[in-house]
């Protein structure tokens, strides 16, 4: 599978450095980002192509890897899906905006291609979704970043924002995509709480579900992209094994 990575910065970066020690089982081809220099580094460490536009990229690839920003998946993914081109959203907050998540499936359905989101900074969504199939009663997300990561700066804990997913992602587009993921996965709302902390020294992730399946919780304490404070580690390791896995030919989980 030829592949094109839309957005190089730290989560491309990881990519780029697994595939040179590791299979990563697809071929990498092309990459794009605004700084066409960023574009160029990363594709000559891979053997890859950099492009200056996305329109060029879709001539070469089968598939598209959104790690660019929330604007991107609104501006390009539609233009993705209707050359039937595969796509992951990294961005998954901007699904929450179901006018936009069904104007991708409707494009997808048309053009036979399929929209991808891996797991990112969290574990625990195949519990999730398989307590979906009964009844989720409550979800909450209690996440704890230091204010670096956060882009503000204060010297004590501080909550920032306490309420619904779908606010909490417009009000922090560039840290709330586990807020996203957790709501698309079970198909309700996250509760969400995000704390300014400058004690901690990981993203730390806190879920709570509650349904008719009992209940679980699960803490995710994430080392952070040193180019990047904002970005999990696990969340590009979440699409390395996104990418491995398309080729399986057994699956273990949901």
């Amino acid at each position: 599978m030829k592949v094109g990575i839309l957005g190089c910065g730290a989560i491309t970066n990881i990519i780029t450095d697994f595939a040179l020690k590791e299979d990563l089982d697809v071929d990498l081809r092309c990459f794009y980002d605004q700084d066409l220099k960023k574009a160029e580094s990363m594709a000559s460490k891979v053997g890859g192509t950099a492009t200056s536009s996305v329109e060029d990229m879709l001539d070469q690839v089968d598939l598209v890897v959104e790690a660019a920003s929330p604007q991107a998946v609104v501006e390009l993914a539609p233009k993705i899906l209707e050359e039937g081109k595969d796509i992951v959203v990294m961005s998954v907050g901007t699904l929450l905006d179901s006018e936009l998540k069904n104007r991708l499936e409707e494009i997808a359905l048309i053009t036979n291609s399929r929209i991808y989101t891996p797991s990112g900074a969290i574990v625990g969504l195949d519990g999730l979704k398989a307590a979906s199939m009964g009844e989720i009663s409550k979800v909450s997300l209690v996440t704890r970043k230091s204010p670096e990561s956060l882009g503000i700066s204060v010297n004590k804990e501080t909550i920032l924002y306490e309420g619904k997913a779908s606010a909490a992602v417009r009000k922090f587009p560039m840290n709330m995509n586990v807020a996203g993921v957790l709501s698309i996965a079970c198909g309700k709302e996250a509760h969400v709480k995000i704390i300014a902390d400058p004690t901690v020294e990981h993203n730390i992730h806190e879920v709570r579900v509650t349904g008719d399946f009992g209940e679980f919780k699960t803490t995710t304490k994430n080392r952070n992209c040193t180019t990047n404070p904002k970005t999990s580690i696990l969340a590009a390791y979440s699409v390395i094994k996104l990418l491995k896995s398309l080729n399986d030919a057994a699956k273990i989980g949901t």
